[in-house]
Parts: structure tokens; sequence; C-alpha cells
């Protein structure tokens, strides 16, 4: 079997609580996919290389970090995503966990290109080919108005010094090409949101010699993913529309503050006991 020279991977995004979609265990899951990882990092003998986002919250607790240092393959390269740094500040660098992790020689902190960095140099070199780890927002289509990262056929076409890039924060896969250059989006290791309920979380063997890669996915559990928790606030959001389109119902521009006050009590058959206790709260407000 042919061994891959690195292991690509991003958004890791390791947490101690429990995501509102997941019905599952998963601290437990998420350890198993940190595992897959490892197994496969013995079997190739390389090195993992990470495109940030390795936590979830950059002051993990010390639980998270001692299984972190427990299951966190060998040879793992990463770079700083937002949510590695305090304040999204990477001169905070010295207080997250994953600086805790680099001085207890867990890991390695590459030196470009963090989230918030434009590239210059190379990430790290294998075998003479040039690879750009970035935690970048790249996609193949705009996720949202607005976005402020970058178009992959675009980033692959403005640096082009680089044989491969790697980028982060985007948790959806995807893979671009132009010219026998890549730029690979791994996408996030967990699913951790409703919204990812089709997605396949992967990571990528890399072959330096001919500049190639190969998809491999994580194993997952199905049906382990929830929106109960969205449906439930889609409801609550109605009840509270609904409230308002009834407040705006008869109102008069132009007219007292208290008129309309009295309106909202004729339509809603607001007691007069209650209407009352309002008002003279109102009166003793405005007097004082």
């Amino acid at each position: 079997m042919k061994k891959a020279d690195a292991i690509l991977c991003s958004d890791i995004h390791l947490r101690e609580d429990q995501p509102t979609c997941r019905t599952d265990n998963f601290w437990e899951a998420q350890w198993q996919a940190i595992d897959f990882l490892s197994n496969l990092q013995k079997e190739n003998n390389c090195i993992v290389i990470h495109g940030g986002d390795l936590f979830h919250h950059w002051k993990p607790s010390p639980y998270l970090l001692s299984t972190t240092i427990e299951h966190l393959p060998k040879q793992f390269y990463t770079i700083l995503g937002q949510h590695d740094i305090p304040q999204h500040a990477l001169n905070l660098f010295n207080k997250c966990g994953v600086r805790t992790l680099e001085e207890a020689n867990k890991l390695k902190v590459l030196e470009t290109c963090h989230w918030g960095q434009t590239p210059s140099n190379p990430s790290i070199n294998i075998k003479n080919k040039k690879l750009l780890v970035w935690h970048h927002l790249a996609y193949i289509v705009s996720p949202f108005p607005g976005a402020t990262g970058g178009q992959a056929l675009s980033l692959l076409k403005k640096y082009n010094q680089f044989d491969l890039i790697l980028t982060g924060d985007n948790h959806k896969t995807f893979i671009e090409t132009y010219k026998g250059r890549i730029l690979i989006n791994p996408g996030s290791l967990t699913r951790q949101t409703a919204i990812q309920i089709t997605h396949k979380p992967s990571v990528f063997l890399y072959y330096a010699t001919d500049n190639t890669i190969n998809q491999i996915y994580i194993p997952i559990k199905k049906d382990v993913i929830s929106r109960q928790h969205i449906q439930i606030q889609e409801k609550r959001n109605m009840r509270i529309d609904a409230f308002v389109d009834k407040l705006n119902m008869g109102w008069e521009k132009g007219i007292s503050f208290e008129d309309n006050l009295q309106q909202f009590f004729n339509t809603n058959k607001i007691s007069k006991k209650v209407s009352s206790i309002i008002m003279k709260a109102i009166d003793k407000e405005v007097s004082t």
C-alpha cells in the first residue's frame, strides 16, 4: 500500500459541551473521529496538517486538554483559527489552549497562515512541493451575502506560487484544481450544527511526488442530527411575530402614547384594574 506524505484535515473544534443538534453522546463521538485520524497517521507514518480551529473555544478546560493529549495524532501540525485565539487576536496566542499543547510538545504551530493573515511564504514544504495552510473562508459559491473570503479558483490563480493550498473555516468539503495545482477545503471533522445533517466528514491523504490527494471518509453514525431545536425556535418566533403584529394593529401615528396605550387596552380587552395600574405607573414616571 502506497504511504501518504501527509494527512490533510481542518476544523476539528474539540469541545466539552454537547452541540444542541446532537442526539448521541458527542463527547465520545468526537474522540472516535480523532482516534480514526490517529490510526490513519500510524498506518502512513506521516505528518498530519490541520487547517485551524482545533478547539471550539480558545480556553479549553484541563479535562479537555488532557483528553486531547491522550488522543491527538502524533506529528500534528496546525495553524490558528479564530476559535483558537482570545478575542480573535493573534498577539494573545500565549493565553490559548493550542499554545499549552505546543509547550507540551504535542503539536507544532506552523508560522503561516493564521486567521486574518495574508499569504506570503509556504507554511511547509514536502518533497519540493510548497504548501500553504490558511484559515481563510474559501468557497466554490459564496456561502452567504457579503462573504469576505475568496472564491477557490480565484485564490488558486492569485497565489500561484503554491502547489497546494489547504484552507479551513468553511465547514463544507470541496476541492478546486487549476493547472495541476490544488485547493482543498477538508470541511469540519465532526457535525456540530443541524445544517450539517448531510455532511460527510473526511480527511485527505496527500502524495507530494505527483501532487495528488485521496479522500478518506470518517465513520459516522446516521440519524444523530436533530432539527427539533430549530423547529421549536421557529414556532417561538412565529408566536412573537404574531404578538408584534397584534400590537401594531389599529395604532395611529401622531396620537399620544397614552391614547395608543388605551387603544391597546380596548383592543385586547385588558381589565380596568390592570390598565389602571399601568396608567398610574406611567403618570408617576412622568411626574418624576
